[in-house]
């Protein structure tokens, strides 16, 4: 057991298998000297954040989630070039910076990706955070745990952005809206006058429509189960909306006067059978993005067929394939000049709703909640 020592807290701290997390006093480390404290003003609830208080990733426990984070620089590490106290940072996922990945500008496919990310530590194995108890609490996740009023971060985690734009905004460009609107503009280089089908329309789904707006794509359509989320896609650049139809994607396409299929298909609901069905609805050189949370065992199947003699391609997306330095900036610009209106999936709520927050995002009743830090 550790003494309680170091900066002084609150988080939600993640002790139980699918249990709310329960806000307490936590004590953090100083900053070592690739690092920096981050006093975090807002967090957005990712749909990741579910699957790890499910274990249906390994991530122990306890821990403090949380990896949307958007807040004000207090300290840094002596080791630190370009950031300093009282800059506004943006969080984004955790990369090592060493591997060819890295070395391509391609951190989202880190060759240590998976453990940087969900195992709740630092790569020399450590924690940053103990309870009032002393007892360690597993933090880093995706470089962060900003469930937290505070949090320290590589500092390779930490976007610079303007300290003119309202802070609580931002923290979800760090994941979810990146993920989506990188799959589209990234990932798959939409072109401009293509069909674009975006399955799920939640925080990435929505992201992916914006996006496929603005890529200049001509034939925008969003499914969902629930026809509000379809018509939020709407509002919000779709050209089509609908709920899954009976002959599933080759239907649904077909109804939109795309016989040969979808030049394009980005699959957010991480269910394999949507995904194999939605396979079959590319046109020839069509490609899918796969980017849900597929749970273990999930099987993506295809006919060899179908995919060889279209020269179809089906791509595994992580984060949007982006690089948070360059892509958050220019999400931000897009904002600015009012073709990603992010600001309207928004809803803010303190940390001591942090739990209600959670529940109204899982029953589709809240597209992205933000969770404000002042306590």
């Amino acid at each position: 057991m550790r003494m309680r020592e170091g900066i002084e807290a609150f988080g939600a701290v993640q002790r139980e298998r699918g249990a709310a997390p329960v806000i307490e006093h936590i004590y953090l480390d100083e900053p070592r000297p690739d690092e920096v404290l981050v006093r975090i003003v807002g967090t957005g609830v990712c749909h990741t954040d579910m699957v790890m208080r499910d274990q249906l990733v390994p991530t122990p426990f306890p821990a403090v989630l949380g990896h949307e984070g958007a807040g004000v620089v207090e300290r840094v590490g002596g080791a630190v070039d370009g950031l300093a106290p009282g800059d506004h940072v943006v969080l984004s996922f955790a990369s090592c910076g060493g591997c060819p990945s890295c070395g391509h500008s391609e951190p989202a496919y880190c060759h240590s990706w998976f453990p940087l990310n969900f195992m709740g530590m630092r790569a020399d194995g450590s924690s940053a955070i103990t309870d009032a108890g002393g007892q360690a609490i597993h933090s880093h996740i995706f470089g962060q745990s900003s469930f937290a009023t505070y949090a320290v971060v590589n500092a390779r985690n930490a976007v610079l952005v303007d300290p003119a734009i309202p802070l609580k905004l931002l923290g979800p460009l760090g994941c979810g809206l990146q993920t989506g609107a990188g799959a589209v503009l990234n990932a798959l280089k939409v072109r401009r006058g293509s069909s674009v089908a975006v399955l799920g329309t939640g925080a990435v789904g929505l992201s992916a429509v914006m996006a496929a707006g603005i890529a200049g794509a001509s034939t925008i359509v969003a499914v969902d189960l629930k026809q509000q989320r379809v018509e939020i896609a709407r509002e919000l650049g779709a050209t089509h909306g609908t709920v899954p139809m009976p002959g599933g994607m080759r239907e649904v396409a077909a109804d939109v006067g795309l016989p040969a299929g979808f030049d394009y298909i980005v699959d957010t609901t991480g269910s394999a059978a949507v995904g194999n069905d939605a396979i079959l609805a590319l046109a020839p050189r069509g490609e899918i993005a796969l980017v849900g949370a597929y749970p273990p065992g999930a099987d993506i199947v295809c006919d060899g067929t179908h995919i060889l003699s279209g020269g179809r391609v089906i791509r595994g997306v992580v984060e949007g394939g982006a690089e948070p330095h360059s892509f958050i900036p220019k999400l931000i610009e897009y904002w600015q000049d009012g073709q990603f209106p992010f600001d309207k999936l928004i809803e803010f709520f303190p940390l001591s709703e942090i739990g209600e927050a959670i529940r109204l995002s899982e029953e589709g009743l809240v597209v992205k909640p933000v969770i404000l830090m002042e306590t």
